[in-house]
């Protein structure tokens, strides 16, 4: 899952997101936000923000593990969004993939993505600080439920918008 993990790394990054993930966010979202999830997978990541008031206007995967999600590579959506929309997903954390969407989706609109905490701290992120807004910890996930095991690095959903000089602010544990 991460850089110092044994195990061998899912297809595309697919581990659907836990709760215990997601408990940190929902202070910094406001009432019945209304999102777009463009790495949905099973849904799971949706079903936590739905039990919680939120509503999922458009929920895409480029390889749906359920019938009710779009298939569509999330670098390819073109979809209009309002205002008082915003994106949240869990995505793959290949670099590849994670910086295009980084620019691609916080030049759409806020966009919260939950990824590891220590890319804030890499001289790969340089390019990407001046559309980071806030970072919210979240610390060790258990990505796969059987599992004893956490995973072995720490997350943060990372608040990206439109470039901007403004500081980024940390909301610890």
């Amino acid at each position: 899952m991460g850089k110092r993990s044994e195990f061998e790394r899912r297809d595309r990054d697919y581990y659907p997101t836990p709760k215990e993930a997601v408990n940190p966010l929902f202070a910094h979202l406001e009432k019945n936000t209304k999102f777009i999830e463009p790495c949905a997978g099973d849904l799971a990541l949706v079903k936590i923000l739905e039990e919680e008031g939120h509503e999922c206007i458009l929920a895409s995967d480029i390889e749906p593990q359920s019938p009710k999600v779009l298939k569509k590579d999330a670098l390819a959506l073109d979809f209009k969004i309002k205002t008082n929309e915003i994106i949240i997903t869990n995505p793959p954390w290949d670099r590849k993939l994670l910086h295009p969407m980084i620019i691609s989706f916080s030049d759409i609109a806020p966009t919260w993505l939950l990824f590891d905490a220590d890319w804030v701290h890499t001289k790969q992120a340089g390019t990407y600080l001046p559309r980071l807004r806030k970072i919210v910890s979240v610390g060790r996930v258990k990505w796969i439920p059987d599992s004893k095991m956490t995973g072995k690095d720490n997350c943060a959903w990372h608040l990206f918008d439109k470039p901007s000089t403004e500081p980024t602010l940390f909301y610890g544990r």
